[in-house]
């Protein structure tokens, strides 16, 4: 990259748009977050920094954004749909949002040399596989319509790749939790249960509790972002599963998130139970995901450093004092 080359994170308000700003802040760069709302520049920044607030699904103001960018890391994204958690076929902003802007990106962008686009997957994305760990060399197919999308969204700017208009990167995530920031919370599952704990809710499970997730800390995924661009060239026009390598059990992670709480509190730690699935649930919720991140792990030297239990009572600590 160039001397003091541009970084533009578009979503900078979100939870790991956030995330990955602040990591960005003390490059020697000059860093553009792009969100609805303003962004403050991140403690301790030493970039020269700049926030920029546009609706990228409004005509000319993509291009805006990144024009003269170095890099691009696309977190604007629409994961809910007007019904609840789930995306709907027929939701035209969460396919304008998850796919149009990408695609829209993969016209306009440009520049000499290739800029950079890191994108963030997810490890759904493969959709039904037989048992054993996923490494990146399954075939996929999606099930829900955020996966699809997703998926969508990936195959563009590999063949943008190809074409030599960019430098594409997925990075497939496993769900990943952390502190909220100051401009977002973390909705996933971790936080969730966490807040429910704090309430002195009982925490449920739609399954028996064996069901496995690979949980990643959100400051190790912010990391795993900033390695992929330092490693474009190397990396460029493939997928990459991230993850800690090693999948817990749901009622094991639930049970951690009870007992952090309780030392908080200083109360019990409130029961976690089985309760029957709803409708919206999907068979992605009753299959365990194992992740094999050494393809990546390899290529760029990252690697988790934060373990679940104690990225869970930092979590859960930030929750209650928050």
């Amino acid at each position: 990259m160039p001397d003091k080359p541009l970084v533009v994170v578009l979503g900078a308000s979100g939870f790991l748009g956030s995330a990955v700003t602040a990591a960005l802040a003390g490059r020697p760069v000059r860093l553009r977050a792009v969100a609805r709302r303003e962004v403050a520049a991140p403690a301790g920044c030493t970039a020269d920094f700049e926030s920029r607030q546009a609706d990228l699904t409004e005509p000319g103001a993509l291009a805006e954004a990144v024009e003269g960018a170095a890099a691009v890391f696309p977190f604007a994204a629409q994961i809910r749909g007007a019904s609840g958690w789930r995306i709907a076929e027929d939701d035209v902003v969460a396919e304008r949002t998850n796919v149009g802007v990408i695609r829209e990106l993969a016209e306009v962008l440009h520049g000499d040399p290739v800029p950079v686009v890191v994108f963030p997957g997810s490890n759904t994305q493969v959709g039904k596989h037989v048992e054993g760990r996923l490494d990146g060399t399954e075939e996929d197919r999606p099930e829900g319509t955020y996966d699809r999308q997703k998926l969508t969204a990936e195959r563009i700017l590999k063949e943008a790749t190809a074409a030599g208009r960019l430098r594409g990167i997925s990075l497939r995530l496993p769900p990943v939790f952390g502190p909220p920031a100051a401009t977002a919370d973390d909705r996933g599952v971790v936080s969730t249960m966490i807040r429910r704990a704090l309430a002195g809710e009982p925490l449920t499970m739609w399954h028996d509790g064996t069901i496995r997730r690979d949980l990643l800390n959100v400051s190790d995924a912010a990391r795993a972002f900033v390695a992929a661009m330092d490693h474009a060239d190397a990396l460029a026009g493939r997928h990459y599963l991230i993850g800690t390598g090693k999948s817990e059990p749901l009622g094991d992670v639930f049970r951690l998130i009870a007992g952090a709480v309780a030392r908080h509190t200083g109360t019990d730690p409130v029961p976690v139970v089985s309760v029957p699935p709803p409708p919206h649930a999907d068979g992605t919720d009753f299959r365990s995901v194992d992740v094999d991140p050494s393809a990546f792990a390899a290529a760029t030297g990252w690697q988790c450093e934060t373990p679940l239990a104690a990225a869970i009572e930092q979590t859960a600590v930030a929750l209650a004092t928050g």
